[in-house]
């Protein structure tokens, strides 16, 4: 797996997404962002066997009464250092996939860890605008209190009608936070991370 690592540029998921197509948000029914009620849901564990055993019930629960934006199981060990672990990129039961966007999930729940990417440092003033809204708490959860060192977290993007269920298949988590999303925040995230990943890739290509 890739690793964000504070003031370094790394990889952050277990396929380079800078050589795949590019990174973009993946929904159910390719509604637009703005039919969403988006709301970020992080659950947080003291281990990671936990966190990938309720992701693999999210997961399972996903159907016509559970429909999942996008979602990443991350840990983070006692130096900092953050690994994605699994991403919601698969197909689910019944067909449903959850959807993909690492860079999209991590931009709404704490844009200063994008900020240490290749996708993050091409998008580098909206990752400010972010940046900001974070530090004055009007997005994404505080790190030290629901991602510290030493622990594990499920972060899923949602419409805020699923929270309940969503709620219920993280059931192993030692605390939780549910925030709404700005749905211009989500749109400009997503268009800019989809445009960022096609420029390194096309740099790399070329």
């Amino acid at each position: 797996v890739g690793h964000i690592l504070a003031g370094h540029s790394e990889t952050y998921g277990h396929r380079n997404p800078y050589t795949s197509k590019p990174m973009h948000i993946e929904t159910l029914k390719e509604k637009p962002m703005d039919s969403y009620n988006l709301a970020l849901y992080v659950a947080t564990y003291a281990d990671a066997t936990s966190a990938r055993a309720d992701f693999e019930t999210l997961k399972g629960a996903e159907g016509d009464d559970l429909e999942v934006v996008a979602a990443v199981v991350m840990s983070r060990d006692a130096d900092g250092k953050v690994d994605i672990l699994e991403e919601g990129n698969e197909e689910a039961a019944g067909g449903a996939v959850i959807g993909g966007g690492i860079g999209f999930v991590v931009g709404l729940f704490a844009p200063p860890l994008l900020a240490a990417t290749a996708i993050g440092a091409g998008i580098g003033g909206l990752l400010g605008h972010l940046s900001m809204k974070h530090e004055k708490k009007e997005l994404g959860a505080d790190l030290e209190e629901y991602f510290p060192p030493d622990s594990s977290a499920v972060v899923v993007i949602v419409d805020d009608k699923y929270l309940d269920r969503v709620g219920a298949a993280l059931d192993k988590a030692d605390k939780n936070i549910s925030k709404a999303i700005d749905a211009d925040d989500a749109d400009q995230l997503e268009k800019a991370i989809s445009k960022s990943a096609t420029d390194v890739s096309d740099a790399i290509e070329g």
